[in-house]
């Protein structure tokens, strides 16, 4: 069915880090980072239209356990862009979270879904925020928003705010895995055994499939011993991928979920029915990063 008229649907896609250094800690605990990041083709979505009155409502494989209150990022962000602009200027909106992926999974879904709020509710309101203003308000929601309103590949310091756009990554087939639990973030970092490691190396000038899993041969996700410590099913995730004939597996984030690069789009889907046949109680999804000049819209 076609949506009503000044309906919209955005795509929250998956955040996937490629690869992930813990390079210091701030005097306030947060810790600074060098990633390089990629959004897929695969995520939450979210339709968003005019009402007479404030809605929320999430549909969706992992709808259970989302909050429908204001401890939302989807409502946090909502009520931030009013903040911003005024109560005038932001009309009440029916917004419908269709939920996915994983949650507390390590692809970024609800900065993501946060993300695809603030972009698809400044069009519908035609504010006049730029995305540097969007980036500011997304900011005091969470250190993953600046990336996840960029949506597309980029090198991210700092605390995830520092953000260097990559023209001319390629897209890369990936399947992504999660065994079917949560990792605690903060449970994660306090476990890591040092925070002070060294920055991701230059990427090579050509970038292609080939040359950029052998410079993440040369890479790690820092976060990932400590993940595997706590969740174990984190390296059976990584041995599936493998056995599914993954070039490079790597966990995203701070885990559960993990990543398999494939050499094309075909051989991905195929692991990915390998991998759904060998373990059926598992999130399984083959996509493809999306490049510079993808937008949310659809």
């Amino acid at each position: 069915m076609e949506p009503e008229a000044k309906s919209r649907t955005w795509l929250a896609p998956a955040k996937i880090n490629l690869a992930l250094h813990v390079t210091g800690r701030r005097a306030d605990g947060y810790h600074l980072l060098d990633s390089l990041v990629v959004f897929t083709r695969f995520g939450d979505r979210l339709q968003i239209e005019p009402a007479e009155r404030d809605a929320f409502s999430v549909s969706g494989p992992f709808a259970a356990g989302v909050p429908l209150d204001g401890d939302n990022l989807v409502i946090k962000a909502r009520e931030a862009l009013r903040a911003e602009a005024g109560a005038q200027m932001t009309r009440p909106v029916a917004i419908r979270l269709e939920k996915n992926l994983p949650i507390a999974s390590g692809v970024g879904g609800g900065s993501s879904d946060a993300a695809a709020a603030l972009n698809g509710l400044s069009r519908l309101w035609k504010l006049d925020i730029d995305e540097a203003g969007l980036a500011r308000i997304g900011l005091t929601l969470g250190a993953d928003l600046p990336m996840c309103l960029a949506a597309k590949p980029l090198i991210a310091r700092g605390v995830g705010d520092e953000l260097s756009p990559l023209a001319q990554f390629p897209a890369l087939a990936l399947v992504m895995v999660n065994p079917g639990v949560a990792v605690s973030t903060p449970d994660v970092f306090k476990a890591l055994s040092r925070h002070d490691n060294e920055a991701l190396p230059p990427l090579p000038g050509r970038l292609d499939f080939h040359t950029i899993r052998n410079w993440l041969e040369t890479t790690r996700n820092d976060l990932e011993p400590a993940a595997r410590a706590i969740q174990p099913t984190v390296g059976e995730a990584l041995t599936a991928l493998k056995k599914a004939g993954a070039a490079f597996a790597r966990m995203s984030g701070s885990g559960a979920t993990c990543f398999g690069l494939f050499e094309t789009g075909n051989v991905g889907k195929r692991a990915a029915i390998e991998i759904r046949g060998r373990h059926p109680g598992w999130f399984v999804a083959a996509t493809r990063s999306t490049e510079a000049d993808t937008h949310g819209q659809n």
